[in-house]
């Protein structure tokens, strides 16, 4: 890539717009949205859709794991690392059913790494899934 200050991840999954995966400014790392698909495949972890495309049942855990792991690659790719994560902004399309375990499953996950955090519930996302994160770390 020409612009140092992009960075587009070879393992997360391709974005669905015309934006980069993260941008540098300063010391500060900032993440597009990252959702649980994965690089290559129409698939997505934990959403069952019918023939048009709309979901008919999802499992919140599996995607929580995966968006997780796409964050790591995207971070890791850029020059950070997972322990740098100042600020978490986190869409939920179902607050009611999913804030519970989603909650769980990120404590798991940063335990050791306390960033501020913002959860808030929207309609829908661009793509059919049920949750998305939007990270700034430190680089």
């Amino acid at each position: 890539m020409t612009d140092q200050n992009k960075f587009d991840s070879q393992k997360a999954p391709e974005p669905v717009g015309l934006y980069p995966h993260a941008r540098r400014v300063g010391g500060l790392l900032f993440l597009s949205g990252v959702g649980p698909r994965e690089r290559g495949a129409k698939d997505i972890p934990g959403v069952t859709l019918d023939g048009e495309g709309n979901i008919t049942d999802y499992d919140i855990e599996t995607q929580c794991h995966s968006v997780f792991k796409n964050v790591r690659y995207i971070l890791e790719d850029a020059g950070s690392s997972w322990d740098k994560i100042v600020d978490v902004t986190v869409f939920l399309t179902n607050m009611k059913a999913d804030f519970k375990t989603y909650n769980k499953i990120y404590a798991e996950y940063f335990k050791d790494n306390l960033p501020c955090r913002t959860t808030v519930e929207i309609k829908s996302l661009p793509t059919p899934i049920a949750i998305e994160l939007k990270v700034i770390a430190t680089i």
